[in-house]
C-alpha cells in the first residue's frame, strides 16, 4: 500500500511539473499582471489618503480657530482677521483653493482637527505633549509666553505670588493647563482657577474684583492692558515660555505643505511683515 501511495505521489508531482512547464509563460504574465494591479491599487489608495489631494479636489481648505485672541485671530466688522488668518490664506493660495474659517470654542479646536471636522487649526496654539498625542504640529512660526495681568496696586508682583490666589484663564489654553497643574509639573500652586470662554471676560471679572489675576498669552495680554491701562498692568515676569504652531491631523501630508509655506514666509521676510502689521496696530 505504501509503494502504491508513493507511486501515485510521484505521478502527481510529475503531472504538476509538466503542467507548470507548459503554462510557465502564462503564469509569469499573470504574476506580472497581479503585481502591476497591486501597485496600481496601492498608488490609488495612497492618493485617496492624501489630505492635500482631497483639499484640491474639494476646492477649499477648512480651518477652525477661536476669534477671541487678538492679534492672532479676532473679528473686525464680523470678518475674522489676524496673524494666523494671513498665514492660513497663504496656505490656501499655495494650494489654489478657497479658505473657509469656522469660529469655535478654543478647547474644541484640537478635537475638531483630530476627528476630521477641519483640515487644520491655526489659533495661537502652543505645542504641548498632551496635544501631540492627538494631532501633529507644523514647524513653529512664533515664540510666545503666558503673561500675568493684575489690577494696579495688586500685591501680586511675581509669578510665585499667584500661590493661593484665584486666577482667571481662557479655557483650554496652556495658561489653563499650567495653572490647573493636574500633572503636578507646575511650580505654582494656584488657589482656584476660573475658566472663561473669552480672555476679555476674565479681565472684566478681575477689574470687578471677582478674581485676583489673569494668565493669558502675551500679545493678547498687551492688547487688553493697552485698552485698560488705567486699571490693569502686565507683570514683567512671564509665567511660561512656549511656541506656536499649526495643528494638522496625524500623519497628514498637509503638514509638509504648511511647513513649506512657513519657510517661504520666513525666508522672504514676509512673516515679520505680517506679525508687525498686527502687533503695531492700535
Amino acid at each position: 500500500m505504501k509503494k502504491m501511495k508513493m507511486f501515485a505521489a510521484f505521478a502527481l508531482a510529475a503531472a504538476m511539473i509538466a503542467g507548470c512547464t507548459a503554462c510557465g509563460g502564462s503564469s509569469s504574465s499573470s504574476a506580472s499582471s497581479t503585481a502591476a494591479s497591486g501597485t496600481t491599487t496601492s498608488a490609488a489608495s495612497a492618493a485617496s489618503d492624501s489630505a492635500v489631494a482631497k483639499i484640491k479636489a474639494a476646492g477649499k481648505i477648512t480651518m477652525v480657530t477661536n476669534a477671541e485672541f487678538e492679534p492672532f485671530e479676532y473679528k473686525d466688522n464680523d470678518k475674522i482677521v489676524g496673524i494666523d488668518v494671513d498665514i492660513a490664506q497663504k496656505v490656501a493660495d499655495k494650494l489654489g483653493v478657497k479658505l473657509e474659517i469656522t469660529d469655535i470654542a478654543f478647547d474644541s479646536c484640537v478635537p475638531s482637527v483630530q476627528t476630521g471636522k477641519a483640515d487644520f487649526s491655526a489659533a495661537g496654539l502652543s505645542v504641548t505633549e498632551d496635544r501631540l498625542k492627538n494631532v501633529d504640529f507644523t514647524d513653529t512660526y512664533y515664540n510666545a509666553s503666558q503673561a500675568i495681568i493684575v489690577k494696579k496696586g495688586s500685591d501680586i508682583k511675581s509669578r510665585t505670588d499667584l500661590n493661593g490666589k484665584t486666577v482667571g484663564v481662557q479655557q483650554g489654553t496652556t495658561g489653563d493647563i499650567y495653572c490647573t497643574n493636574e500633572d503636578g509639573s507646575s511650580d505654582i500652586k494656584v488657589g482656584e482657577v476660573k475658566r472663561y470662554p473669552k480672555g476679555m471676560d476674565a479681565i472684566s471679572d478681575m477689574i470687578a474684583g471677582r478674581i485676583d489675576a489673569v494668565v493669558i498669552d502675551n500679545f493678547p495680554a498687551e492688547k487688553y492692558v493697552s485698552k485698560n491701562s488705567d486699571k490693569i498692568q502686565k507683570l514683567d515676569e512671564a509665567l511660561t515660555e512656549e511656541t506656536y504652531a499649526i495643528a494638522v491631523p496625524k500623519n497628514s501630508d498637509l503638514k509638509e505643505t504648511i511647513n513649506g509655506v512657513i519657510k517661504e514666509l520666513n525666508d522672504s521676510g514676509e512673516m515679520d511683515k505680517i506679525v508687525s502689521q498686527y502687533i503695531s496696530a492700535d
